[in-house]
Formats: C-alpha cells, sequence, structure tokens
C-alpha cells in the first residue's frame, strides 16, 4: 500500500528532475528536487532547520488545542440548544467567510507582534472547521438512538454522553482534521507577516535573497510536516472508529 501510493509521488519528482536537467525549468525560477533536498540539509548541518521547525511546531500546536478548545465549547452549546443555535451560529458563519490575511493586521494592532497574536490566529482557522463539524455531527444524530435512551430511562446528561457524543465522533474527528490542515495554512500567514523565526519566516527569507530553493524547502517542509501530523490524527480517528462498520473498498 506505501509503495502504491508513493508511486504518483516518486513519478513526478523524477519528471520534474528530469525537465530541470534539459533546461525546461530554469535553476533561478524552479529548482530540481536534489538541489531542494541539498538545500534542506545544508539548513539541517547549519542548525537553523531545528529551530524554524520547532517554533512553527509549537505555535501550530498551541494554536490548534486553542482552536479545539473554544469550537467544542460553542459546538456543543449549539448542536445540543436551539437557543444556542440562534446566539451563536449567525455569527460564526459570518466570521467563516473573512480570509485569513484580513486578521492579521488587527491581532497585530491588538497583541502586537509576538506569539499571541500568532496562536490566536491559527486558533481562528482551526475553530471553524471543528466548531461546524462537531454541530452538525450532534444534528445528524439518529432521532431512534435518542428515543431509545429515553426509553430506558437515561437521564438527559446520560443521554448526552452515551448516545449523542459517541454517534458525533466521526464528524468532531473530521472536523479536528480540517481544522489542523488550516492551522497550517494560517500558521504560515502570521509568520509572514512578523516573525524572525519558523518556516513562514523561512519563506520571506528565501524571497528577500532571490533563493527559490530556499522558497521551495519552505514549502516542501510544510507539506512533509502537515502529512505526519494528519497521519497522525489518522491513526487516531482510526482507531477511536473502530467500531465503525464502513464499505469495504476494491
Amino acid at each position: 500500500m506505501v509503495a502504491l501510493s508513493s508511486a504518483v509521488p516518486v513519478l513526478v519528482l523524477a519528471l520534474w528532475q528530469f525537465l530541470c536537467a534539459v533546461g525546461v525549468f530554469k535553476p533561478y525560477l524552479l529548482p530540481a528536487p536534489t538541489v531542494i533536498v541539498q538545500t534542506i540539509i545544508d539548513l539541517a548541518e547549519d542548525g537553523a532547520l531545528w529551530g524554524h521547525i520547532s517554533i512553527t511546531l509549537f505555535r501550530v500546536f498551541a494554536g490548534f488545542l486553542l482552536g479545539v478548545a473554544v469550537a467544542v465549547l460553542f459546538g456543543l452549546v449549539a448542536g445540543l440548544s436551539k437557543t444556542g443555535e440562534v446566539l451563536f451560529d449567525p455569527m460564526f458563519q459570518a466570521f467563516r467567510s473573512i480570509p485569513s490575511l484580513a486578521w492579521v493586521p488587527l491581532f497585530i494592532l491588538w497583541f502586537q507582534i509576538g506569539e499571541t497574536s500568532k496562536v490566536l490566529l491559527i486558533a481562528v482557522g482551526v475553530f471553524f472547521p471543528v466548531y461546524l463539524n462537531i454541530m452538525s455531527g450532534i444534528h445528524g444524530v439518529d432521532r431512534k438512538l435518542v428515543e431509545v435512551g429515553k426509553i430506558y430511562g437515561l437521564h438527559p446528561i446520560e443521554r448526552i454522553r452515551r448516545i449523542i457524543l459517541p454517534a458525533a465522533m466521526p464528524a468532531f474527528l473530521t472536523g479536528l482534521r480540517g481544522g489542523l490542515g488550516l492551522g497550517w495554512m494560517f500558521v504560515v500567514a502570521a509568520e509572514i507577516m512578523g516573525s524572525s523565526q519558523g518556516l513562514g519566516y523561512l519563506l520571506v527569507v528565501g524571497q528577500n535573497t532571490y533563493s527559490p530553493a530556499v522558497v521551495m524547502a519552505s514549502i516542501v517542509l510544510f507539506a512533509v510536516l502537515g502529512k505526519v501530523t494528519d497521519a497522525l490524527l489518522k491513526q487516531i480517528e482510526k482507531k477511536t472508529l473502530h467500531w465503525q462498520d464502513g464499505i469495504q473498498r476494491g
């Protein structure tokens, strides 16, 4: 399975390397994959790379935890209560349409150029998919399951804990993966607009020094870290939802 999933990326990289070797892609516009790998190795040997990766991981992790915590709170309120949905959902739906870059100057104005503004910006990105999925997951719980809980005399809190939340778990976990993906997108915006360290800052350094290899190295590292963290969440999702009887794909 791993070999099969790697087939397309390997073919793309081989074609990319070939086109660079024959001069179709100019090195000052799009460097070859081997040049990008060598740039990453040089940055790692220099020692600067680990600082950029660790601060970016910290920002994504902190923003993810904060965004998920707030989203779960409001998602439960809006999902379980009609009044809560009327109070909060229209406002969140309006905020959801605001582009990530629009928040940056406001957050810098409010919280200065520091870690707080960056973590809050990432939390905003994580919030919406998690909130929407947990609310829609609760709304999608089979009414017959809730009725069975009532027949067995379960207290409303017990019905939420034993029926509604487990039934909404698949949507919640899907929201976590979507939120993490947006967290990686928002960290780029946060680090580009005001940062002296991080993979987003490395993108700016590559642009200012006319070094496409550094820019591509940053993009590749974002892709790798995003894929690794998503794979971790996917494993958690698989173990948590082992009871689900899904379709068998050929």
